[in-house]
């Protein structure tokens, strides 16, 4: 089949192009990729889409999905359904960590439409099996970000039960806080979905990139978004699966979008990112995949597995520019069965191998043969 080329003026036919997709073989078993074996928790703190970055002070800041002190259900812990809030810690050397305690509180510093949660059904179960008995209201993945161009804290963060997502900025100017809602979400939320993020471009420009695959520029003031939320232009898995965890960072010039996509075990043994639900087998491992653009938005190139079990997660630079990974030891899936303990926060050493990044092995090894949590 052809089509008309609009742009010339000779009017000749031009071949239609075929879509391109990016490869959905989820490379399973390569030790290049996985999460290498000498990777341990850093703290003994419950936690998921852990989350750490290098403030001006050169100190490293860390937060993530936290549980309320003391829930427990079945002899574990859980967040699905409730917590108290945003919890932070700070360390010199991504070895020894200080607790900064809870630095923004659903009942303290909540607007009315954040604290209001949704009742939870009787008899209702999480997705740990266990039964619920209380609101259905918790803050998950939040990230913090200093901006260097307005010289603020910010964190963005969202509501489970697809209560959308929120940015707060320090009322002290300090990392701890505390913290108030930025205007864009005095009364709504600013994002009507997940996983939240932010990114500061090396032009001052400030960014908030949201699940699936949405972005919009913020507002020079950071009070709000400069304009609606729009689609990234990607290079698609040829049928999308569920992808979230997004994640924006900028190596040699060009834009590196990160995110995070189940591979699953498939009948024939083999494992993809296309999911169907009906025929897998399972889960198999929660992984990182990357995908490159000379323009903030897009098109972005095919997506390549990063590291495999270790999302939802985001990348940062150390004090001498090197690159590192965080991770949580994702409790499902088949790979969860090779982790001693779950859920715990955990670094990933990085290093950049033909324009692609992965776990430096060596590195890990190095540096987990001095950490004790």
């Amino acid at each position: 089949m052809a089509i008309f080329c609009a742009a010339c003026s000779s009017g000749h036919q031009q071949a239609k192009r075929k879509p391109v997709y990016s490869n959905p073989t989820a490379p399973v078993g390569d030790s290049l990729l996985t999460v290498p074996a000498s990777v341990k928790p850093i703290l003994n703190v419950w936690m998921r889409d852990t989350y750490i970055m290098l403030g001006p002070d050169s100190n490293y800041y860390m937060t993530g999905t936290t549980a309320s002190p003391g829930r427990i259900f079945n002899g574990a812990t859980h967040c699905w359904d409730y917590n108290d809030g945003i919890y932070l810690w700070r360390s010199p050397d991504l070895k020894n960590w200080t607790a900064l305690g809870r630095i923004w509180s659903f009942d303290s510093d909540a607007a009315p439409w954040q604290k209001k949660g949704r009742p939870i059904k009787p008899g209702a179960k999480s997705l740990n099996g266990d039964v619920l008995d209380s609101m259905y209201r918790a803050v998950w993945a939040p990230e913090l970000h200093y901006i260097k161009s307005q010289h603020t804290w910010l964190i963005a963060a969202c509501l489970n039960g697809g209560q959308g997502s929120f940015v707060l900025e320090s009322v002290s100017g300090k990392p701890e806080g505390p913290y108030k809602n930025i205007d864009g979400n005095q009364d709504k939320p600013i994002f009507n979905n997940i996983d939240l993020s932010i990114f500061e471009d090396t032009d001052s420009s400030v960014y908030l990139v949201g699940h699936d695959h949405y972005i919009a520029p913020m507002k020079k003031d950071l009070s709000d978004i400069a304009t609606p939320f729009r689609k990234l232009k990607e290079t698609p898995y040829k049928k999308e699966p569920y992808i979230e965890g997004v994640w924006l960072d900028k190596h040699n010039g060009k834009y590196q979008l990160v995110q995070s996509v189940w591979s699953v075990l498939k009948p024939d043994s083999s494992y993809s990112y296309l999911r169907d639900d009906k025929n897998d087998i399972g889960l198999y491992s929660y992984d990182v995949v990357v995908s490159e653009s000379d323009s903030i938005y897009g098109p972005y190139g095919p997506r390549y597995p990063a590291i495999l079990g270790g999302g939802h997660n985001n990348f940062f630079k150390d004090k001498q520019g090197k690159w590192w990974s965080t991770a949580f030891f994702n409790p499902r899936g088949i790979m969860a069965g090779h982790f001693q303990i779950t859920c715990r926060p955990a670094v990933i050493p990085l290093k950049w191998d033909k324009n692609r990044i992965k776990p430096d092995i060596d590195a890990a090894n190095k540096f987990y043969s001095t950490v004790n949590p």
